[in-house]
């Protein structure tokens, strides 16, 4: 397995984060059939076979962590840039 692991700073409020979040959450759901749901610790889980990660929110802050498969690996640079995306996108 190969991870990807990427903290950024944002100036959002908790909840316009969260909203953020989910909007990310609803985008990869949609392109990548990835299935998600917020835990009770505030913690958005991700997954589909071979693809497994989480999105934590902290004041200023967003990391995503996730993990892939051995069929993932060849992706895993374009995942990344992606992902660097969404969050120019959404956290801005």
């Amino acid at each position: 397995m190969s991870e990807i692991h990427i903290t950024r700073s944002h100036k959002l409020s908790l909840k316009k984060a969260r909203a953020a979040a989910e909007h990310v959450a609803l985008d990869l759901e949609k392109e990548f059939d990835l299935s998600y749901a917020w835990g009770e610790d505030g913690v958005l889980r991700f997954e589909r076979p071979g693809v497994h990660g989480q999105l934590m929110l902290a004041k200023k802050e967003v990391t995503v962590e996730v993990r892939l498969g051995l069929f993932y690996l060849p992706f895993k640079a374009a995942l990344e840039r992606e992902i660097h995306e969404y969050f120019d996108e959404r956290f801005s």
